[in-house]
Order: C-alpha cells, then sequence, then structure tokens
C-alpha cells in the first residue's frame, strides 16, 4: 500500500507557540512509517515556514530552527494542480503533492480557521475541522450562540469590543451576577481570562483581555466542575467518543495556565467521577455541540455539570492539547485506542477518499 505523505504543522505566530511544540514533536514521533511519510514544517513565531528534517528531540525544546542545515523554506501553495508544498533549495522551487495537512497548532494563526482556509482552498485533505468550524469554535460568544440554538445550556454572558465605552461595559454587566469570567473572545490556553469578585476588578480585567484579542466576553461564573468530551467524526454521522472526564480543582474555581500544564493545585480524572447515566448524556451533549458546530476531524468539547446533574457549554477546542498525556488522547484511551490508533483514526476520518 502506498505511504500517504502527510505534513504536520508546529509551532506558529501564536501566545501558544510551545504547547504547540510538544503536540507537533508527539504526533510525528508517533505517526506510524508503515502508513504514512511525514514531512514536518515548523512556523517560527516571526511566521517563518521551515520544513524540519532534523532531530524530533529539537522539537520539544525549540532548537529545531536553530539546526540551519536541516531547515529549508517550505510553503503550502493554493494552486490545486501542485496540490501540496513548495520548497526553496539552492534557489530553485521544489514541489511535493501532499495527501493531507495536520495541523497542530493551536491558538490564532493556527487553530481560527486561517491555515484551514489555505489548506481547503489547496484542495488537501485536512485533519481536523474545517475554516468555519474552527474560526466558529475560536469564537467563544458565538459558539455559545450555536449552542444554545442547538438547545444546550450555555453561561449568562454578555460580549463587548475595544471599542465599548467603560459606561457601556458596566450597562453590559449590570444584568450579570458576580463571580464573573472575563475572557478573550478568541484565545486559548487560559491567556488572559480572569475570575472577579465585584465591579471594582472590571476594568483591569477588561483590559488584560484585550490585550489577546479585540473582543471579550463576561460570563456568569457557573456551579459546579468542568468535564470534557473527545470526539473523532467524518462531518457525516459517523463518530468515535471517547471516555467523558474531569478536572477536579483543590481550590478556587479557574483551570488557569499553571494548572493546565503542570497539574499544580488539580487533578484530571478519567474516567470521570460520574455514573454511567450522566456520562452519557454529556456524550450527547457533546455529539450534538459536534455536529452542531460543523465539527470534523476531532474536537475536544468542553462543558460544566453542575451540582443538580445540568450539562452547560464552556467552550470548544477543535486543536486541544495533543501530547500522550494530553486529555484528549487519554479519553480516547479510555475506548480501547491507544496514540498512534487515534492519529490513523483522524486521518481515516478526515480523508476525502471513497
Amino acid at each position: 500500500m502506498k505511504k500517504k505523505t502527510i505534513a504536520v504543522l508546529f509551532g506558529g505566530c501564536s501566545s501558544e507557540y510551545g504547547i504547540s511544540l510538544n503536540s507537533g514533536y508527539a504526533v510525528l514521533a508517533n505517526m506510524d512509517r508503515e502508513k504514512y511519510q511525514p514531512i514536518a514544517i515548523g512556523i517560527t513565531k516571526d511566521g517563518r515556514w521551515l520544513r524540519y528534517d532534523g532531530d524530533l528531540e529539537k522539537i520539544r525544546t525549540d532548537l529545531w530552527h536553530k539546526d540551519e542545515s536541516q531547515c529549508t523554506p517550505a510553503y503550502i501553495l493554493p494552486d490545486r494542480d501542485i496540490h501540496g508544498m513548495m520548497e526553496i533549495r539552492g534557489g530553485a522551487p521544489v514541489y511535493t503533492r501532499l495527501d493531507g495537512v495536520f495541523p497542530v497548532l493551536h491558538g490564532k494563526n493556527g487553530e481560527d480557521g486561517t491555515v484551514q482556509g489555505l489548506i481547503e482552498l489547496a484542495g488537501i485533505d485536512l485533519m481536523g475541522c474545517g475554516t468555519l468550524s474552527s474560526a466558529l469554535c475560536m469564537d467563544k460568544y458565538r459558539a455559545h450562540v450555536v449552542a444554545d440554538e442547538a438547545g444546550i445550556a450555555v453561561p449568562k454572558a454578555c460580549n463587548i469590543s475595544s471599542k465599548s465605552s467603560q459606561e457601556d461595559i458596566f450597562k453590559s454587566t449590570s444584568a450579570l451576577t458576580y463571580p464573573l469570567f472575563v475572557k478573550p473572545v478568541k484565545a486559548g490556553s487560559s491567556y488572559g481570562i480572569t475570575v472577579i469578585e465585584d465591579s471594582s476588578q472590571l476594568m483591569d480585567a477588561v483590559n488584560l483581555a484585550l490585550d489577546y484579542d479585540d473582543e471579550v466576553i463576561i460570563e456568569e461564573k457557573i456551579d459546579g466542575f468542568e468535564v470534557g468530551c473527545s470526539i473523532i467524526g467524518d462531518g457525516k454521522g459517523n463518530e468515535i467518543v471517547g471516555r467523558v472526564d474531569e478536572i477536579e480543582l483543590f481550590t478556587g474555581c479557574f483551570f488557569d495556565y499553571t494548572r493546565k500544564y503542570t497539574g499544580v493545585d488539580s487533578k484530571i480524572h478519567t474516567p470521570a467521577r460520574i455514573d454511567a447515566e450522566t456520562e452519557e448524556r454529556i456524550k450527547e451533549a457533546g455529539r450534538v455541540l459536534f455536529r452542531a458546530l460543523g465539527c470534523k476531524g476531532f474536537a475536544r468539547l468542553d462543558m460544566f455539570l453542575t451540582p443538580e446533574g445540568r450539562i452547560v457549554f464552556n467552550e470548544v477546542n477543535t486543536i486541544p492539547g495533543f501530547t500522550s498525556v494530553s486529555r484528549f488522547p487519554k479519553m480516547m484511551a479510555g475506548v480501547g485506542l491507544e496514540y498512534k490508533d487515534v492519529i490513523d483514526k483522524i486521518i481515516e476520518y478526515s480523508s476525502t477518499e471513497e
């Protein structure tokens, strides 16, 4: 069987660059070489695209782009006749046909539909959610609108922009009950998020969020705990749903960056400590959200479970953390998929081949 040539994108012009290095390394290190010919394409913090043929360990340590002998300028081209990428070698272009592109990019300029649009324009199979779904899921406010329309409960919230006056901001939040979460509308990994207890903290929190985006969503805190639902799907109703997980916070109510990536003051339970009926309700809510938001390939859908058993939408990660110990692969391990199998299934479910 002919191997599929799959470009794996990592890095990116994003505050989540470092997280992407770890995820990209894991995908490249675990992709089945008997089925696939992976091509590593790194994107530096300043936006340079480089094919990297060196030691994969240097990706994790962010030394990859300093190994200049192993880096070649490389670009995915929108020309469908080329159906792939162009490298510059010896001052001349070299073209490679790609069977697929697997973007392992987190946050802006990678998870928000920008890269997805380029891949779809080129007519190459995209491993993951498409342009519209990626952009929609990255936008916390508009994703909430779709979730609500699909019948999934959402936190009471308001949306403000960088053009909003202080008077408008206080007016918009007057109907909300503290404590509140103040978040950039389009950012990930908990960057720019603040939990506030009263109105005296509001403007500082808004200004911090505006450092990461030009829109801010302000939500009421939901009592309960966060649960996650991971899905691999083809966008046509064929789906693999992993075990539901649960985030336990030992103090406070915010799963911030430090807790997410160090495990300090928190614990993730996979599977969640809930009964089978509740887990199935969360899985079904995940399926509804996956379909309503137009997801394909894979996504992690995050929700809250209240003490009364209500399921409330939080957000969707269309390219969640993807190391071998990240939440998404661990949830899939709960239904019998090893890490390499997860990669296989994402590629299989993302392929347009019959």
